[in-house]
């Protein structure tokens, strides 16, 4: 894909200007052709954290980076009618809402945006995106208990956001793997950390959608087919630093964005 020496993001900054980021430019080659990278994960599996490293180290090795965070809140017409539904308005708990009634808002959501991704692609900007389809997938997928209505449900989904509303199908899919139990301890920190106003949503707080979540992530990544590169972000029983989970992120980006074809 193309590399571009200046470059905005959606958090400002600049690629770099110099004789070496010119030599990068033409090493990535001339195909005009961006880069959609998605990053997955359960709550509290790090996901903005590791998509703001991720901005920074490509922006370092001269790429244009452009990041968007679904949903979309405070901007997008669908992102309050999320927030409704993850403050637990339409029910205490997510398995009482029909996943393909809850997945539509997520997937409308996108769909706003999808202009402004393609025109990102096309002007050869590598595309970052903190959560992406695969969190309808995961998150309301899990719902469904029956293997069979999962599939179909899967198809329904790629359907209606790939086919439907036309998003661009991502180059890969990061899934950052982590245990429930971890995530979980790092949500409370989070919390803990941001005071009593910030409350955890019906997704955060129920450990049973966590845990079929992770699951339901895991199955996604074992397709052979689909763009998946899997990020253990545990070892020893303990969740590895932020940027040791970067440096494994970007050992897998590396491998797509420096490929034009």
């Amino acid at each position: 894909m193309d590399r571009m020496r200046a470059a905005e993001t959606d958090q400002g900054g600049a690629a770099k200007t110099d004789q070496a980021g010119a030599a990068k430019t033409d090493q990535a080659g001339a195909s005009g052709r961006g880069k959609l990278v998605a990053i997955c994960g359960i709550d509290g599996a790090g996901k903005a954290t590791q998509t703001a490293l991720l901005a920074q180290r490509a922006q370092a090795e001269g790429f244009a980076v452009q990041q968007v965070s679904f949903p979309r809140y405070g901007e997008g017409f669908f992102a309050a009618l999320i927030e409704r539904y993850l403050r637990g308005e339409f029910a205490a708990r997510a398995a009482e809402v029909s996943p393909y009634l809850a997945a539509l808002p997520y997937a409308c959501d996108r769909w706003e945006t999808g202009p402004r991704l393609r025109e990102w692609l096309a002007s050869g900007c590598l595309v970052l995106c903190n959560r992406y389809v695969p969190a309808n997938l995961a998150h309301q997928g899990c719902k469904i208990a029956s293997q069979a209505e999962r599939r179909a449900f899967f198809q329904w989904i790629h359907r209606l956001e790939y086919e439907v509303f036309n998003l661009p199908r991502p180059s890969l899919q990061v899934l950052l793997d982590i245990e429930p139990a971890h995530a979980a301890e790092l949500l409370r920190k989070r919390d803990r950390a941001e005071g009593p106003a910030r409350r955890q949503d019906i997704h955060e707080k129920d450990m049973g959608h966590l845990e079929a979540t992770a699951e339901t992530y895991r199955q996604l990544a074992s397709d052979p087919s689909a763009p998946w590169a899997v990020i253990p972000c545990v070892q020893a029983d303990a969740v590895l630093p932020p940027e040791d989970i970067a440096e494994r992120v970007w050992a897998a980006v590396r491998g797509i964005v420096y490929n034009d074809g």
